[in-house]
């Protein structure tokens, strides 16, 4: 085979790996906040939109929602769930995020503002992936520790 053959196999192989890596993703698509089921700590921040899509080898996490002063929040992560750092856009509150993959349901969420972690979340898919479940604890903006449980619909 020539050059252009093998480099076309290549682009073929590297897009179906992608496309099957993200479509074993549980966290990919847009969840919304059931505020029934939920027990969300005063002081921390509402995602009432939390939407995972696939970017190349990597996923974007776009959340909106309502902050602690009521006011809408827009944030947006663009990494790997390799547990390192990679930059957030968008939240005053933080500045680097890093998603490490526990399990093919389970992600742990670490945010930090200048290389202080602020809160830690435990990201859990429920089995039949129509929901999912997040826990954080952390520090709210005066520095007292909260607890916090999201509950999330897939759409």
């Amino acid at each position: 085979m020539n050059r252009r053959m093998w480099f076309a196999t290549f682009v073929v192989l590297f897009a179906a790996v992608a496309v099957c890596v993200a479509a074993d993703d549980a966290n990919l698509g847009t969840w919304k906040l059931d505020e029934a089921k939920s027990k969300i700590a005063a002081g921390l921040p509402k995602n009432t939109t939390v939407v995972y899509t696939a970017a190349g080898d990597s996923v974007k996490v776009t959340l909106d929602g309502v902050g602690a002063d009521g006011k809408p929040t827009h944030s947006e992560w663009t990494g790997k769930y390799d547990g390192k750092d990679y930059p957030v856009t968008g939240d005053s509150s933080v500045d680097a995020r890093s998603i490490k993959q526990i399990n093919a349901r389970t992600l742990e969420v670490t945010n930090k503002k200048d290389g202080k972690t602020t809160l830690v979340a435990r990201v859990e898919v429920a089995a039949d992936g129509k929901s999912r479940t997040v826990t954080v604890t952390g520090t709210d903006a005066k520095g007292n520790k909260v607890t916090s449980t999201s509950v999330y619909n897939k759409q």
